[in-house]
Parts: C-alpha cells; structure tokens; sequence
C-alpha cells in the first residue's frame, strides 16, 4: 500500500526552522532592546546625572526610581535579545516607555520633549507588537516551546 503524502498549508515550517521571518524578528528584537540596555548601562555609569535629572522632573525617591529604571531597562533589553519571556517583557517595557513619556517629555511646548513623547509612543507601539506576534522562532521562547508566533 503506497502512503499519501501529506502536504503542509503554504508557508508552513517544520518546528525549529529558521525561516527570513525569524531572523528579521531577531533583529528587530536587538534594535528595539538596543535603546534600553544603552540607557540602563548610561545610568550604572552616571547614577548623579539620573537622580537629578529624576528629581528636577519631580521623580519621589528619585533614588529607588534610577533602581527600578535601571532593572527594568537592563534586565527588559537584554531579556529582548536573547527572546526570553518576550511578551511579557515586551508589555512592561511598553508601559515604561509611556509612562515615561507622560513624566518626563510631557511638555509639548517643548519641540524636544515633543519629539521624545512620540518616540517613547513609537517604541511603545513596537513593543506591543512584539508582545501579540512573539519573538519568533530564533529565541529562547523558541527553545523552551513557548508561543512565538
């Protein structure tokens, strides 16, 4: 008895394929992350730049926000490069980057706050993509049999 093969639905790759989508996804994980960790790594180095530029914008306990600020850009950048838990740390890092649109480029009178609300907004939107799509198939998410869309 001969088999019949059975044919895949177009576009549809074998599990753990690298496929242009996934190394597009990668990259776009590593440009998008690429922001956070510079920031992040800007304030391990300069901790008194930070906490006065925090307190000026009217920032409580500036010194426990340049912790937080610092864990989460840290910690979320390096997080969507590697694609570990990448919805997840998609979606925080999408409210951080609106909330601190809101508190510290607020001033639209401003041209550079301006420009500085809309690209945290911009960043914002990129991350929710990723958050609903995934990180793609070259990802820790990947490995560990996490939805990656």
């Amino acid at each position: 008895m001969a088999s019949t093969p059975i044919h895949a639905p177009i576009g549809a790759r074998a599990p753990g394929t690298v496929t242009s989508a996934g190394a597009i996804a990668l990259v776009g994980r590593i440009l998008i992350a690429a922001i956070f960790v510079l920031s992040g790594a800007s304030k391990i180095t300069q901790p008194g730049a930070t906490i006065a530029y925090m307190t000026a914008a009217g920032v409580p306990l500036a010194p426990v926000g340049l912790i937080i600020a610092t864990l989460l850009e840290l910690g979320g950048g390096i997080g969507l490069v590697f694609g570990y838990r990448t919805r997840l740390v998609a979606s925080v890092l999408a409210a951080f980057a609106l909330v601190t649109a809101f508190v510290f480029h607020s001033d639209f009178s401003d041209q550079n706050q301006f420009i500085h609300f809309f690209k945290n907004v911009a960043m914002a939107g990129g991350l929710l993509q990723i958050a609903a799509f995934g990180s793609g198939r070259l990802s820790l998410d990947a490995l560990r049999g996490r939805s990656v869309a």
